[in-house]
Protein backbone atom coordinates (compact mmCIF):
# COMPACT_ATOMS: atom_id res chain seq x y z
CA UNK A 1 0.00 0.00 0.00
CA UNK A 2 1.37 3.06 -1.08
CA UNK A 3 -0.22 6.42 0.97
CA UNK A 4 -1.37 9.06 -1.72
CA UNK A 5 -1.65 11.93 0.48
CA UNK A 6 2.15 11.12 2.41
CA UNK A 7 5.39 12.22 1.18
CA UNK A 8 6.80 9.25 -0.86
CA UNK A 9 11.06 8.92 -0.66
CA UNK A 10 11.84 5.46 -1.92
CA UNK A 11 14.34 3.75 0.10
CA UNK A 12 16.24 1.19 -1.32
CA UNK A 13 16.25 -0.59 2.55
CA UNK A 14 13.75 -3.31 1.74
CA UNK A 15 12.91 -6.64 0.62
CA UNK A 16 10.01 -9.38 -0.10
CA UNK A 17 8.43 -10.16 2.77
CA UNK A 18 8.35 -13.64 1.66
CA UNK A 19 5.03 -14.79 1.29
CA UNK A 20 4.01 -13.36 4.97
CA UNK A 21 1.19 -11.32 5.78
CA UNK A 22 1.26 -7.92 7.15
CA UNK A 23 -0.67 -8.30 11.09
CA UNK A 24 1.71 -5.96 12.84
CA UNK A 25 2.41 -2.63 13.30
CA UNK A 26 5.96 -1.56 15.11
CA UNK A 27 6.33 1.99 16.28
CA UNK A 28 9.75 3.86 16.96
CA UNK A 29 11.03 6.43 17.78
CA UNK A 30 14.15 8.51 15.82
CA UNK A 31 15.97 11.82 16.30
CA UNK A 32 19.28 12.23 14.30
CA UNK A 33 21.58 13.33 15.84
CA UNK A 34 20.10 12.15 19.13
CA UNK A 35 17.78 14.57 20.77
CA UNK A 36 17.47 16.94 18.09
CA UNK A 37 14.30 17.24 15.87
CA UNK A 38 14.48 18.17 11.92
CA UNK A 39 17.23 18.63 9.67
CA UNK A 40 16.61 15.61 7.21
CA UNK A 41 19.17 13.17 8.54
CA UNK A 42 16.26 10.77 9.02
CA UNK A 43 15.40 10.66 5.47
CA UNK A 44 18.96 10.87 4.87
CA UNK A 45 20.14 7.51 6.82
CA UNK A 46 16.91 5.48 5.48
CA UNK A 47 18.44 6.42 1.75
CA UNK A 48 21.86 5.74 2.50
CA UNK A 49 22.97 8.97 2.30
CA UNK A 50 24.18 10.50 5.22
CA UNK A 51 27.39 10.76 5.70
CA UNK A 52 30.18 10.71 9.00
CA UNK A 53 30.31 14.57 9.23
CA UNK A 54 28.31 16.94 10.65
CA UNK A 55 28.02 15.30 13.76
CA UNK A 56 30.06 12.94 15.50
CA UNK A 57 27.25 10.61 15.90
CA UNK A 58 26.99 10.27 12.20
CA UNK A 59 30.36 8.71 11.63
CA UNK A 60 28.98 5.80 13.80
CA UNK A 61 25.42 5.39 11.89
CA UNK A 62 26.68 6.32 8.50
CA UNK A 63 27.13 2.58 7.15
CA UNK A 64 23.72 1.29 8.68
CA UNK A 65 21.31 0.12 6.07
CA UNK A 66 17.84 0.28 8.11
CA UNK A 67 14.89 2.14 7.13
CA UNK A 68 10.78 2.15 7.79
CA UNK A 69 7.62 2.46 5.81
CA UNK A 70 6.50 5.57 7.19
CA UNK A 71 8.06 9.03 9.56
CA UNK A 72 5.68 11.22 11.03
CA UNK A 73 7.65 14.27 11.87
CA UNK A 74 6.98 16.74 15.00
CA UNK A 75 4.43 18.88 12.36
CA UNK A 76 2.26 15.52 11.46
CA UNK A 77 3.81 15.47 8.04
CA UNK A 78 4.00 11.59 7.07
CA UNK A 79 6.75 10.73 5.16
CA UNK A 80 6.74 6.57 3.14
CA UNK A 81 9.86 5.18 2.43
CA UNK A 82 8.74 1.71 2.01
CA UNK A 83 5.50 0.27 -0.03
CA UNK A 84 3.53 -2.01 2.93
CA UNK A 85 3.79 -5.35 0.56
CA UNK A 86 7.19 -4.75 1.12
CA UNK A 87 9.65 -5.66 4.06
CA UNK A 88 11.56 -2.74 5.76
CA UNK A 89 14.21 -2.77 7.90
CA UNK A 90 12.93 -1.24 11.32
CA UNK A 91 13.06 -3.92 13.58
CA UNK A 92 16.11 -5.41 13.64
CA UNK A 93 16.74 -8.97 15.86
CA UNK A 94 13.51 -9.40 17.09
CA UNK A 95 10.91 -11.87 17.53
CA UNK A 96 6.91 -11.59 18.95
CA UNK A 97 4.77 -14.54 19.93
CA UNK A 98 7.46 -16.73 18.86
CA UNK A 99 8.50 -15.49 15.44
CA UNK A 100 11.91 -14.40 15.09
CA UNK A 101 12.13 -11.51 11.96
CA UNK A 102 9.46 -9.13 12.65
CA UNK A 103 10.30 -7.15 9.66
CA UNK A 104 8.27 -10.07 7.66
CA UNK A 105 4.89 -9.57 8.95
CA UNK A 106 5.27 -5.92 10.11
CA UNK A 107 4.74 -2.48 9.13
CA UNK A 108 7.35 -0.23 11.01
CA UNK A 109 6.63 3.68 11.92
CA UNK A 110 9.10 5.82 13.21
CA UNK A 111 7.82 8.82 14.75
CA UNK A 112 10.24 12.01 15.08
CA UNK A 113 10.92 11.42 18.63
CA UNK A 114 13.25 10.19 21.94
CA UNK A 115 12.49 9.19 25.34
CA UNK A 116 12.68 13.06 26.51
CA UNK A 117 10.61 14.66 24.79
CA UNK A 118 6.84 14.37 25.02
CA UNK A 119 5.14 13.25 20.79
CA UNK A 120 2.81 16.13 19.75
CA UNK A 121 -0.98 16.17 18.73
CA UNK A 122 -0.43 16.19 15.14
CA UNK A 123 1.98 13.14 15.33
CA UNK A 124 -0.85 11.04 17.67
CA UNK A 125 -3.40 12.39 14.90
CA UNK A 126 -1.05 11.39 11.59
CA UNK A 127 -0.18 8.62 13.61
CA UNK A 128 -4.30 7.24 13.89
CA UNK A 129 -4.52 8.25 10.22
CA UNK A 130 -1.79 6.05 9.14
CA UNK A 131 -3.23 2.77 11.20
CA UNK A 132 -6.91 3.04 10.47
CA UNK A 133 -5.33 3.01 6.72
CA UNK A 134 -3.20 0.01 7.17
CA UNK A 135 -6.42 -1.61 8.87
CA UNK A 136 -7.91 -1.24 5.84
CA UNK A 137 -5.34 -2.65 3.60
CA UNK A 138 -4.38 -5.56 6.15
CA UNK A 139 -7.07 -6.32 8.21
CA UNK A 140 -5.11 -8.75 9.78
CA UNK A 141 -3.56 -5.78 12.09
CA UNK A 142 -5.66 -5.50 15.58
CA UNK A 143 -4.95 -3.62 18.26
CA UNK A 144 -3.03 -6.10 20.22
CA UNK A 145 -0.80 -6.21 17.24
CA UNK A 146 0.07 -2.74 17.49
CA UNK A 147 3.21 -2.51 19.67
CA UNK A 148 6.25 -0.72 20.52
CA UNK A 149 9.87 -2.07 19.32
CA UNK A 150 9.86 -2.64 23.13
CA UNK A 151 7.80 -5.33 22.87
CA UNK A 152 9.39 -7.17 19.95
CA UNK A 153 13.18 -5.97 21.19
CA UNK A 154 13.07 -6.38 24.99
CA UNK A 155 16.25 -5.21 26.31
CA UNK A 156 17.53 -4.31 23.12
CA UNK A 157 14.87 -1.10 22.55
CA UNK A 158 13.27 0.77 24.55
CA UNK A 159 11.17 2.62 21.72
CA UNK A 160 8.43 4.34 21.50
CA UNK A 161 9.44 5.23 25.20
CA UNK A 162 8.17 6.29 27.97
CA UNK A 163 6.81 9.32 27.01
CA UNK A 164 4.78 7.71 24.27
CA UNK A 165 1.10 7.60 25.47
CA UNK A 166 -0.46 4.39 24.30
CA UNK A 167 -3.92 5.30 25.43
CA UNK A 168 -3.92 8.08 22.59
CA UNK A 169 -3.85 5.14 19.88
CA UNK A 170 -7.33 4.28 17.73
Amino acid sequence: MILPWARQVPSPNCSDREGREVDTVVLHHISLPPGEFGGGHVEALFCNRLGPVGHPYFAEICGLRVSAHFLIGRDGAVTQFVDTEAKAWHAGDSALEGEADVNRRSVGIELEGDEEAEYTDPQYAALNRVLAELRAAHPAITGRRIVGHEHVAPGRKRDPGPKFDWSRVS
